[in-house]
Order: structure tokens, then C-alpha cells, then sequence
């Protein structure tokens, strides 16, 4: 599998700023390029691809997800049009090129709960998948779906549609769903529709039946079983969970040693209920893949001590340390899971 632009973590080429990044539409033909150089390059080596990250971070981040400086509704919805133009477009290339490639889209996954039966709690919860999910209905349906296009109408907001774009999108459509998965939302009534803060979770309030990460985030096993199950009979197409994983404080020991049960423990229950929605449910899982394996910069806070990865990296949020990395528990078990196909988590 390859990802073509991971829109997340800042790699819109610097060149594309001078035509207004996703802003403009040229830049649509020149992502088609290189989509071509790739699918023709890697024809019969490469499966399963993978236009965008994230592609709904355009909604909530509008520089980390397209490049572009301005945060206006205006500018974001203008992006994310070009972008998932661009994604229906590369769809149609790639299985032009090969009918072996499968082409999907990669989801930022926010899932929620309502607060409570208040029907305002659900109604507002209702608004907040909307809101998330709105570039699903436009990638696997072909078409903008009614209330995204009442909000534009709202908003005197004129999408800009050119002869056959309509028809491109529609006929377009990915082939699976990929999505990250780390947390569920619980939402109220007076939660904001947008999301505040760089994390990216103060959206409602915390949820009581769920344990909590060290940043805030819910540690809520249960709702990847549902989300698959969300995503799978609303769309009906496979889906792969591209993104897993817990951020943590990471302890290294004198003997140079990282006993990180705690992220263990988050793999292994995730797993459990991934599992549950395959073989119970019924839900056409393509694969599984954690985040990270090694530790990075955290992108949601900036922090390298927010660590992901099954590999520590001797570095503070200072810049101190010697680089030098060290498998921590958590690899010898990952790697354990891995050759057993998930069969054997203990």
C-alpha cells in the first residue's frame, strides 16, 4: 500500500504555494501527475493506494491539510473540494492504468456518543458526524450530500464546480475505506461544531465509562468495534484501520529498558474488538496497522514526549539526547502479534 499525499504531516511541496495550494485548481493537475508517474512506475507492484491522509483534516486544519495559510469555511471547503476531485480523478487514472488497483480514501476517524436520550444531545451529535463525515459521502457516493450543500447555501459559499466535475465524482468513487482510529467523542448540546485546540478533542464532555490517556484522550476499545460497524453499513465497501495507537510518557531505565504494559494493554484490547467485528459482526477488514513504530514529534501537540512508537528515540521536547533507539516492550509483543496474524496477543 502507498500513500500518495500525507497531507497531515506538511508535505504539500513549498513550489505549490505560489499558485494558492489546494486554492487553485491547477495544482489538481499537477497531483494528477505525479499520481500518474506513480500508478505507471509501480504497476503490478503495488495494490492498494491511498490519495490523501486524512483528507478531512482540511476541515479543522486547513495549512497541516492542504497548505493553506486561510482558516475561512470559504477556503476550507474550497480545498477539500479540489482535493477530493482530485481523489475521484485518481481513481479513475489508476484503474485506467491497471484494473488490478484499488484506490480508496484515508479518514481522520471521529466517532461520537450523545451525552444522553436528550434529544438535543442527539441531534447535536448527529451535526458533529456530519460535519466529520461529509467527505465520505462525497468520495464513496460520488455526490455532496444535502446538508452540506443547505450549509453552503447558508453560507453564500459557490463551490467551484466546472462542466464534468459533477460527473467525475460520481464516477469516482473509492474502492475501500481507510481511517485512523484513537479516541470517541461524547457530545451535548452546547458542544462546538468546531474543534478547538490543536488535539483536537475538545469537542464534549468527558466520557465517565472510558478510561482517559494522559493528554485527555478516551481509551475506548468498544468504539472501534463500532466504528467499523458504522463505517461498513453506511458505505458497504472494505475498510482498513490505518492508524492505531496509544500516546504516552515513556519511562527509560537505567538498563535502557521501556516497560510499556500501558500501550500493550491499549493494542491488545483494540485488537480484541477488531477482531469481534470481523468474525461477529461480519465487517470486511482489510488489515491492521498501529502508529507508530518509532517516536516522532507528536503532530497533534508538538511534543516528543507524547510518544507512539514501539521503538523509543533517546530525545526530549528540548532537543537533548543522543538519538540512539531502543526496543521497548511493546516491539518484542508487536512483533509477536504480527507473525501470528493477531492470533496470539498474550
Amino acid at each position: 500500500m502507498v500513500l500518495l499525499h500525507d497531507s497531515l504531516h506538511f508535505e504539500t511541496p513549498l513550489g505549490l504555494q505560489k499558485y494558492g495550494s489546494w486554492l487553485h485548481r491547477d495544482v489538481v493537475d499537477f497531483f494528477l501527475h505525479y499520481c500518474e508517474t506513480m500508478f505507471t512506475r509501480y504497476k503490478g507492484k503495488v495494490r492498494y493506494w491511498i490519495p490523501f491522509n486524512e483528507i478531512n483534516v482540511m476541515s479543522t486544519k486547513p495549512w497541516m491539510g492542504g497548505g493553506i495559510p486561510s482558516s475561512t469555511k470559504e477556503s476550507q471547503f474550497i480545498g477539500a473540494f479540489h482535493q477530493m476531485l482530485a481523489n475521484a480523478k485518481a481513481v479513475t487514472l489508476a484503474h485506467e492504468i491497471d484494473s488490478e488497483n484499488k484506490v480508496g480514501m484515508m479518514y481522520n476517524g471521529h466517532f461520537a456518543y450523545p451525552n444522553s436520550p436528550d434529544p438535543d444531545d442527539v441531534q447535536r451529535t448527529e451535526e458533529f458526524m456530519h460535519k466529520m463525515q461529509y467527505y465520505c459521502e462525497v468520495l464513496c457516493r460520488g455526490k455532496y450530500p444535502n446538508y452540506i450543500k443547505k450549509e453552503l447555501e447558508r453560507e453564500n459559499i459557490s463551490l467551484p464546480f466546472e462542466e464534468g466535475d459533477a460527473d467525475t465524482l460520481y464516477r469516482g468513487p473509492v474502492d475501500f475505506i481507510s481511517y485512523s482510529y484513537y479516541l470517541t467523542h461524547v457530545i451535548v448540546k452546547e458542544s462546538p461544531l468546531e474543534f478547538s485546540g490543536l488535539n483536537g478533542v475538545k469537542t464534549g464532555y468527558k466520557n465517565q465509562h472510558v478510561e482517559q490517556s494522559e493528554w485527555g484522550w478516551s481509551i475506548d476499545p468498544k468504539g472501534l468495534r463500532y466504528s467499523l460497524n458504522y463505517l461498513y453499513d453506511r458505505y458497504q465497501l472494505p475498510l482498513m484501520i490505518v492508524e492505531n495507537g496509544l500516546g504516552a510518557v515513556d519511562t527509560l531505565t537505567p538498563d535502557k529498558k521501556v516497560h510499556d504494559d500501558y500501550r500493550i494493554a491499549y493494542l491488545r484490547s483494540h485488537i480484541e474488538e477488531m477482531k469481534k467485528a470481523v468474525a461477529i459482526d461480519g465487517v470486511p477488514l482489510l488489515g491492521y496497522m498501529a502508529w507508530g513504530p518509532i517516536d516522532l514529534i507528536a503532530a497533534s501537540t508538538g511534543e516528543m514526549k507524547k510518544r507512539y512508537g514501539f521503538i523509543y528515540v533517546d530525545l526530549d521536547d528540548e532537543g537533548n539526547g543522543t538519538l540512539e533507539r531502543i526496543k521497548k516492550d511493546s516491539f518484542y509483543w508487536y512483533k509477536k502479534v504480527i507473525a501470528s496474524n493477531g492470533d496470539d496477543l498474550t
